[in-house]
């Protein structure tokens, strides 16, 4: 539409600014309004100090914008600015409401670009070198998350799969492994938990399908829970990185 500015959803990464792409910190350090979510880091913002900065994080069971507000946010500033940014955690393309954002934009006519970012799953299998296939144990991944929308199924079927990756699944991790074990899953099967991955206050841990269906403890940032044989330490493998920080996902023996 003649007059009206491009808007680009930028995925951030999952956390750490020097993770973002090359691309997306460019047109950060160009845009003239960024609207971000709700984990997107200081850090990362600092990329884009010139713009105008507007708050629309969405966090569960917190207040949050609702996302017909944001909607309506992205379509008034790209009639009143040259370069809009959409800056989303992650990949804007898994689990970032992508979707209802473009067909906003689109049904005014509104140029959009896409630019990916590194989703958390892959994030979380570098820091704890735990790759999500292995050749022989598992050639599948599924990414998933237990939030649905007011119509759906409270629990949406799981994903058959070899690795299970639970994106928000902090306080539903626990009913997802009693699924699994009901399902017929090993109770040894591999579990890898990262909250706030990639950030100075990462935690990881380790444990089995039937230490996760006991719950986990107190999380302070977003959580992702790995399932599956692709996960088991390598020989020579040590446990990696992992926090003693009081009050958040306490590492099992």
């Amino acid at each position: 539409m003649a007059g009206m500015g491009k808007v680009y959803l930028i995925g951030a990464g999952p956390g750490a600014a020097d993770l973002i792409t090359v691309r997306g910190a460019r047109l950060l350090a160009q845009a003239d309004v960024v609207l971000y979510d709700a984990l997107v880091t200081p850090e990362m913002l600092e990329l884009c100090s010139q713009a105008t900065l507007i708050s629309v994080g969405k966090r569960s069971g917190q207040r949050s914008t609702a996302q017909e507000a944001i909607n309506r946010l992205l379509v008034d500033c790209a009639s009143e600015y040259r370069l809009v940014v959409r800056l989303k955690g992650g990949d804007p393309m898994l689990f970032g409401r992508a979707d209802e954002e473009l067909r906003a934009l689109e049904s005014e006519g509104i140029e959009v670009e896409i630019v990916p970012g590194i989703t958390t799953a892959v994030a979380a299998a570098a820091v704890t070198k735990a790759p999500l296939t292995r050749r022989g144990v598992a050639r599948s991944v599924a990414f998933f998350t237990s939030s649905t929308a007011p119509d759906q199924p409270e629990h949406p079927a799981l994903p058959h799969t070899d690795t299970l990756i639970q994106y928000m699944g902090g306080r539903e991790a626990a009913a997802t492994a009693e699924r699994l074990l009901a399902r017929g899953r090993s109770a040894d099967t591999p579990v890898v938990v990262v909250e706030n991955c990639s950030r100075h206050d990462e935690r990881i841990e380790r444990l089995t399908l039937t230490d996760l269906a006991r719950g986990l403890g107190t999380a302070h940032g977003p959580v992702l829970v790995m399932i599956g044989e692709a996960l088991r330490l390598r020989e020579h493998q040590t446990r990696g990185r992992q926090s003693s920080a009081a009050g958040a996902l306490p590492t099992r023996g």
